[in-house]
């Protein structure tokens, strides 16, 4: 989402590198240009406008640390300035000491509510907990269906009773239900509006007093602007949210939402939707966010999410094979499914420190590459995965026409293949004095 604005932002950064000292006017200017950045960037002006202000405040006059140059400085304080900007520092959900915790979801239509959701109660269950859905959105046609598909596909219990009964009993029965079946989390999609107007504040405002929910979560379209802002004011005012859940943060638009609304209503981010997946749904670090629209890369994020998909005992026992060169195509078939579930190529492209889209410009990142690889390997049999020295071209014309590939893409698999475990091998022979090696995918090396 933030591409260009990063982009931009690292341009002005880069010309402030250029100069050996830095004058009040070198920095009003950069400053100049980080505005309009910013305002193209659709944030909020007048939140754009406190930013500029605090951040030539503190670059001016200021002693300069010794380990920076001037422009470092810059950046540093910009950095610092951005994750206040966004929140500070990550605000997790508050759950009850006496379930059930009740997570109240509210929003427009068309923000991903239902989805958001669905995402949530899997959220929960990865962390142990036993959510329930609740369909309290009976105006919306087939919005009860659609969450009890999710629910379905996570295998997460839905709760409903239509759309005859009004949605404030629903919610009470729904706190009774997951009371007598030992359901420790209730999670609401309450209906929403093309707009906002009294009588879907006044529901609201009933369902909140009938069940006293733990948070009132509002989600909202990182997509939309300004208007997102907007209706983060009014909800906030009308029903005092505890916090935000910016959906599609993934997409191409502006951003500028996400930047604006802990600034407009004093209410934090607490998630963030990162995709349609059903797990696309990740906790908002405001200084992660910060180190990603300023092209510092967000590690921390990307290590957690190859830890995800790998754990300890299968890193050492690759490593393993590695070395003793018994790394085959069976092993590779794993490493493609663990690298798929750390999501979008472009999306963990950006989390590397240093990486310049530009030097993409051109390049397209197609996946279906990754499909291609998978159907090529699952088209041997266990004894050619095991043995690719045996790949003879009777063989590699069969696995061809088996995956609907040619012999050259085959070729070209298998040379790849050679390539990586000798890197691979030399590397793990580097790390074996005893250091612990990183959890890292030598699909990426």
């Amino acid at each position: 989402m933030f591409e260009s604005l990063s982009e931009k932002l690292q341009d002005v950064f880069k010309r402030l590198r250029g100069k050996g000292s830095l004058s009040e006017q070198d920095v009003t200017e950069a400053l100049r240009e980080v505005r309009l950045v910013l305002l193209e960037a659709d944030v909020n002006f007048r939140v754009v406008k406190d930013f500029v202000a605090r951040v030539k405040e503190r670059a001016i006059g200021q002693e300069i640390l010794q380990s920076l140059t001037p422009a470092q400085h810059v950046v540093k304080i910009v950095n610092e300035e951005l994750i206040a900007l966004l929140g500070g520092s990550e605000t997790a959900l508050k759950l009850s000491p006496k379930p059930p915790t009740i997570f109240m979801l509210t929003g427009l239509q068309g923000s991903g509510k239902t989805t958001t959701a669905a995402k949530l109660g899997n959220l929960m269950r990865k962390q142990g907990r036993k959510p329930l859905l609740v369909a309290a959105d009976i105006y919306r046609p087939a919005a009860i269906k659609q969450l009890q598909v999710l629910g379905e596909q996570l295998g997460i219990p839905v709760f409903s009773l239509g759309d005859k009964q009004d949605p404030i009993s629903i919610a009470k029965a729904a706190v009774g239900f997951a009371a007598s079946n030992g359901l420790d989390v209730i999670i609401l999609d309450t209906a929403g509006r093309l707009h906002i107007d009294d009588q879907m504040m006044n529901e609201l405002a009933q369902i909140k007093a009938a069940v006293s929910p733990q948070e009132i979560l509002l989600v909202v379209d990182a997509m939309t602007g300004q208007d997102a802002v907007n209706v983060s004011e009014q909800f906030n005012s009308r029903l005092q949210v505890d916090g935000f859940i910016v959906t599609k943060l993934d997409g191409d638009a502006r951003g500028g939402a996400a930047l604006s609304i802990k600034a407009v209503t004093g209410k934090p981010i607490k998630l963030a939707g990162m995709g349609e997946k059903l797990d696309a749904l990740e906790p908002f670090y405001p200084e992660r966010m910060a180190s990603r629209i300023l092209g510092m890369g967000d590690v921390l994020s990307l290590i957690e999410k190859a830890e995800a998909a790998m754990d300890e005992k299968e890193a050492l026992e690759l490593e393993r094979k590695f070395r003793e060169n018994k790394f085959d195509f069976e092993d590779y078939l794993g490493q493609i499914q663990q690298m798929k579930k750390m999501g979008p190529l472009d999306q963990i492209l950006g989390m590397i420190p240093g990486f310049n889209p530009k030097r993409m410009e051109g390049v397209e990142i197609d996946e279906r590459q990754i499909d291609k690889i998978e159907a090529i390997i699952r088209s041997m049999t266990k004894e050619e995965r095991h043995n690719p020295e045996i790949l003879n071209g009777s063989r590699r014309r069969r696995i061809a026409l088996g995956s609907g590939t040619s012999v050259q893409d085959i070729n070209r698999l298998v040379n790849q293949f050679e390539q990586m475990k000798k890197m691979m091998r030399e590397i793990a022979d580097m790390e074996q004095g005893g250091r612990k090696r990183p959890k890292t995918m030598p699909f990426f090396r």
